[in-house]
């Protein structure tokens, strides 16, 4: 009898073993979800739970495995950027400033004015994208020799830290004896509408645009100028452009940085001096090829290379008409040899080689392009070739050139 029972007990208690065993196993692998339904509270939490940490991990690989044919390169999250590009870009977020922009332009070149008619006989524009700290002799120089060699000239400098009380301070000078100058702080949208730039410039903001290493203040700078050439047309010089006489007469044209040694043709152009009407086709071209193939990982690419590659693309096209002038304009030395101008005189037959290099310049330059990338570092020896340009084309020459002399 006792033997009976335990059999008994045996295939009693066999089912409910297995059942507990076949619900442990079902509730670890996450089974549950098969056995019941939404409405019920324990399944509405297994319903709503987040997936599991493998899941995520298996769909993060996949997103990121390089050109998969199932990866659309649009919809890939936003490319990484470092930190001083992240706070740059908020410059471009409107301000008050920025929004008055093209109303200030206009008061600017047309204040005044019954005719309507612009009171400046020629109009140029700067960029100055660095802090304000930055804006020292050199830059106060090359508005000095602006404004020596054209008196009615007008300057617009397009910057947000210059646009501000301490920079009307540094241009008060100028304004106190009578020079147009302005800084206006520039209203991005307002620029790249109507433009090739305006998609381009909608998704650097939105950070679907890699900035690269390159500073992308200085891409900012490559694309500002063609922007304001384009909307105004005028002049544009970069700050360490030293003017030598008068651009009256220049037009439509855009300076040789160095020529082949053989074919004594132009090998590569520059865009820190550039004349052009207003709506320029090939400023405009300028404008699509920025927008189409910016890189912000090569230095050049998006300012001098960009210019040389569309100039040469359109070459003999007569609706792109422009004139390309020799180094000797514009650049006199190349800025891999830019100390010489700085080095005063070592001995009897360098004295004559600077007098000589002096004299070509002062002939046959527009203007002289100091480098400052290169040369910000160089100190200006007495009796060197820039001290003399310098001193020819000063305004405050007391002040200005013993600033950089010392």
């Amino acid at each position: 009898m006792p033997k009976q029972k335990k059999v008994f007990s045996v295939l009693f208690l066999l089912p409910l073993f297995l059942l507990a065993i076949f619900l442990t196993v079902i509730i670890f692998s996450g089974g549950l979800h098969l056995l019941c339904t939404e409405n019920e509270p324990i399944c509405r939490y297994l319903h709503n739970s987040p997936p599991k940490t493998e899941t995520t991990i298996i769909l993060s690989i996949k997103e990121t495995i390089p050109n998969s044919p199932s990866t659309n390169q649009t919809s890939q999250s936003a490319p990484k950027m470092s930190r001083k590009n992240r706070l740059f870009l908020r410059i471009f977020h409107p301000t008050a400033h920025s929004k008055l922009f093209a109303q200030r332009a206009t008061e600017f070149f047309y204040s005044h004015n019954l005719n309507n008619a612009s009171l400046c006989n020629l109009t140029f524009f700067m960029t100055w994208i660095s802090p304000l700290k930055y804006f020292g002799a050199r830059e106060l120089i090359a508005i000095e020799s602006l404004f020596k060699s054209h008196q009615n000239a007008c300057l617009l400098i397009i910057s947000s830290t210059m646009d501000s009380s301490k920079g009307v301070k540094l241009l008060k000078p100028f304004l106190d004896n009578g020079f147009r100058v302005a800084a206006l702080t520039p209203d991005y949208e307002y620029l790249v509408s109507g433009t090739p730039a305006e998609t381009w410039f909608d998704q650097l903001r939105k950070g679907e645009v890699n900035p690269g290493d390159v500073s992308i203040g200085q891409n900012l700078s490559n694309l500002v100028r063609l922007l304001i050439l384009y909307k105004y047309g005028g002049i544009y010089l970069d700050t360490d452009v030293i003017v030598m006489k008068s651009f009256d007469g220049l037009r439509n044209c855009i300076g040789a940085q160095t020529i082949d040694a053989v074919t004594r043709q132009w090998s590569r152009l520059n865009n820190a001096v550039m004349v052009f009407d207003k709506k320029h086709p090939l400023v405009l071209e300028f404008i699509r090829e920025f927008a189409s193939t910016f890189d912000g990982s090569k230095w050049g690419h998006n300012g001098p290379y960009l210019v040389s590659r569309v100039v040469l693309r359109v070459a003999g096209k007569l609706s792109f008409n422009v004139t390309v002038l020799p180094p000797i304009a514009f650049y006199p030395l190349d800025w891999s040899r830019i100390q010489i101008l700085f080095q005063g005189p070592m001995n009897g037959s360098h004295t004559q080689w600077m007098r000589q290099k002096l004299y070509w310049i002062q002939k046959d330059s527009f203007a002289v392009h100091l480098w400052n990338r290169e040369s910000k570092s160089m100190r200006m020896e007495q009796g060197s070739i820039v001290a003399r340009i310098l001193s020819d084309c000063c305004l405050f020459c007391n002040s200005s050139v013993k600033a950089l002399l010392h």
